[in-house]
């Protein structure tokens, strides 16, 4: 009995590694990129391996910063629960982990999928596990802007494995996905501000303060919902996801300004943090519907 319980709590704990909430918006974001890429099916074979493979290798970047990330997340409290600061998985067990989820993925996508996929989740994956989480997250306030272009991968990720292109609607969506991330992490990092100072950890609102970041979070917002317009404009998309797009984003704008307006509202930060992940998920989904359920107006 008790080894039973003892081999499904280990299974959790691996399972916390892969950050599985975090790697399911990724892997939607990708999956959108599969089916906007093709007027129609995008095809069984692209789709299942595709998102497995993309999937595996999220999962592995992100046990990877659990690894690389284990000494200061003792020191956090919102991360001082994961399993490497309890104790629950040594680092070399989580990194033998990590490099089969590596390695795994790289097969799936370089033979099931096809090579350009492979090379280039890859380099996303190095570039969030090894640029960001071991240099950039320690060297510069600007390093949520600069790795965000890992995390916004994943819609190039999903379109070139249908098409084996990398074209103009899925750099689009890679704009969107990149404009998205400052605004969404500077707001986290304004509520945990005196945690990333307690680890030394240089985020914006450490460096320059929070009364610049809530700037930098306003004027990156509104810079969020024109481009969030483009798809629209560029004939990509319809009424469907641009009516969503607006409506998104007047209410992201809205917690920006309040963020901006009224510092003292110590709730915003978090409320601007959750709504930002909501956010993204359901702008994708609009882009997804209208792709296959255009609605425009002829004049």
């Amino acid at each position: 009995m008790n080894t039973r319980v003892e081999t499904y709590t280990d299974w959790r704990d691996y399972y916390e590694l892969t950050k599985p909430r975090v790697v399911m918006l990724i892997v939607f974001t990708a999956v959108v990129g599969m089916f906007v890429s093709v007027p129609g099916w995008p095809g069984a074979a692209p789709l299942i391996f595709g998102t497995l493979g993309i999937g595996l290798a999220s999962s592995s970047a992100a046990v990877y910063n659990h690894v690389l990330d284990a000494r200061i997340d003792i020191q956090m409290m919102r991360t001082r629960g994961r399993p490497l600061p309890q104790g629950k998985l040594t680092e070399k067990s989580a990194l033998a982990f990590a490099t089969i989820l590596c390695i795994v993925s790289m097969l799936i996508l370089t033979f099931l999928v096809n090579r350009l996929t492979a090379i280039l989740t890859f380099v996303s994956l190095i570039g969030y596990a090894v640029v960001y989480t071991a240099w950039l997250k320690r060297a510069t306030p600007q390093n949520i802007v600069i790795g965000g272009a890992a995390g916004a991968a994943p819609p190039v990720l999903g379109w070139a494995a249908v098409t084996n292109e990398i074209q103009a609607g899925a750099l689009l969506m890679f704009l969107i996905v990149f404009v998205w991330t400052p605004p969404h992490f500077w707001a986290l990092a304004i509520a945990r501000k005196d945690e990333y100072a307690k680890v030394d950890i240089p985020m914006l609102p450490v460096t320059h303060g929070e009364a610049y970041t809530r700037l930098n979070i306003l004027l990156y917002t509104i810079l969020l919902v024109l481009v969030t317009v483009l798809p629209y404009l560029i004939g990509m998309s319809g009424l469907i996801y641009l009516a969503t797009a607006v409506a998104l984003g007047a209410v992201f704008l809205h917690h920006a300004v309040r963020m901006y307006r009224v510092p003292e509202d110590d709730e915003m930060p978090m409320k601007t943090f959750r709504y930002s992940i909501n956010y993204l998920g359901i702008l994708f989904a609009a882009l997804l519907v209208d792709h296959y359920l255009p609605f425009q107006i002829n004049v």
